[in-house]
């Protein structure tokens, strides 16, 4: 370690926060942030975002973009967005900073918009903007002069070659500029779309305080809905975290997959056969990145939802395991202040009694309608309409909802 620098903004030990393991994400946007003004009203909520104990907001796509969403960049310098102003912005990453907030940014460099048309008449050049790259930036699987991709492509745009030197070069050097900005963690954005080495490189070159990735793939489905074993999709996420040489966390989803079928009355699903959580959670917790929805999977895109009617039974589930969990900005903003209140509970619990991402867990029921277990050995929860609780006058009710409880040792 070694560190004898004061703030988190100045640390240089890019492994700190990852064997800390006590960090609890805001996802800060949804799909249609773009049309409120964002950045403004972000910087409103910052007090609030720290009260609540989260340690860093996930912020969407910051650079100029052919989308309003930000997911289609083109001149990635220019922090004018839909969002908001550059100046709203640098004022948003002050406040967050003042509040020992991080800013994570949505780091999208699987592709980018052409500016002008080259090789096949395609929009494959970057003239007249920074990073002024020619056809040999895109690779040849979308139009480019480039090699082929090293990850799947993302259809009908441009798809960066990250295997150019001249490429990773100029990224590194906007990731050093976004952290100079203000930036202190990053989400990279469709991680499948290029080699995991290259995140690595990435990582090492910007030193974020924390990153995570977005490797989201299909589960495993047979003709009768999600299968129980999901092994062989937590393993490629897996396989992904171990090619950034560790030095990345990435998003959950197979935890997101199987706990979104195991509230419709399929807690049994919450097991693994080994005993364990079935997610990335129960074999790499310390680089699950945990959540409920996105702004992919719920919002107004819903691709994949979490049952609405089920969401705290989600985050008692997340909130009181290992992993890191991350909470969504429509559940704790737009969902109503007793949502509100019950996940800052659950968080206070998850703060108060040190939980943390490799926290020991110990699974008591899995059943069609429960759900038990102890992690740590100082929490004890369960979820579901099946009732039950802990034996032993030790345990305290800490907090309850609808379908769900959570115990502590008094």
């Amino acid at each position: 370690m070694g560190n004898t620098n004061n703030g988190p903004e100045e640390s240089t030990d890019l492994g700190a926060v990852l064997r800390n393991g006590r960090e609890i994400l805001l996802q800060g946007f949804n799909w249609e942030s773009h049309k409120y003004d964002w950045w403004r009203n972000l910087e409103r909520k910052v007090p609030d975002i720290a009260k609540s104990g989260f340690t860093s907001v996930w912020l969407p796509p910051a650079s100029n973009s052919f989308s309003p969403e930000g997911y289609l960049p083109q001149n990635l310098y220019s922090l004018n967005s839909s969002y908001g102003s550059e100046q709203l912005l640098k004022a948003l990453l002050q406040k967050l900073k003042q509040y020992k907030v991080r800013p994570m940014a949505d780091i999208v460099i699987n592709h980018r918009i052409g500016t002008t048309k080259g090789h096949g008449g395609m929009y494959n050049r970057y003239d007249g903007i920074p990073l002024a790259w020619n056809e040999h930036a895109v690779t040849s699987c979308t139009g480019g002069l480039g090699n082929k991709s090293t990850g799947d492509n993302f259809h009908g745009v441009p798809n960066i070659d990250h295997s150019q030197h001249f490429v990773r070069k100029d990224i590194i050097g906007w990731l050093k500029w976004l952290r100079s900005v203000g930036f202190q963690d990053f989400r990279f954005d469709f991680a499948r779309g290029y080699s995991a080495k290259y995140v690595k490189e990435y990582i090492e070159g910007a030193k974020p305080i924390f990153s995570v990735g977005e490797y989201w793939d299909s589960c495993n489905y047979n003709g009768h809905g999600l299968d129980y074993n999901q092994d062989s999709h937590r393993q490629r996420i897996v396989n992904w975290i171990d090619a950034t040489g560790q030095l990345s966390a990435a998003f959950d989803f197979t935890t997101k997959g199987i706990l979104q079928e195991a509230v419709k009355g399929k807690f049994w699903r919450l097991r693994d056969p080994q005993g364990k959580p079935p997610g990335v959670m129960g074999w790499w917790p310390s680089r699950a990145v945990t959540f409920i929805d996105n702004h992919d999977t719920g919002s107004t895109q819903a691709h994949w939802p979490f049952p609405s009617n089920h969401i705290m039974e989600g985050y008692a589930y997340i909130l009181t395991h290992p992993g890191i969990p991350t909470v969504f900005y429509d559940h704790f903003y737009d969902w109503g202040n007793s949502i509100h209140e019950q996940i800052v509970k659950l968080m206070d619990i998850r703060r108060r009694q040190d939980i943390h991402s490799r926290s020991s867990v110990r699974i008591l029921e899995s059943q069609h309608n429960l759900y038990s277990a102890i992690i740590a050995e100082k929490v004890c929860m369960k979820i579901g309409d099946g009732s039950w609780c802990p034996t032993g006058r030790e345990w305290a009710l800490a907090t309850s909802g609808h379908r769900y409880a959570v115990w502590q040792k008094q």
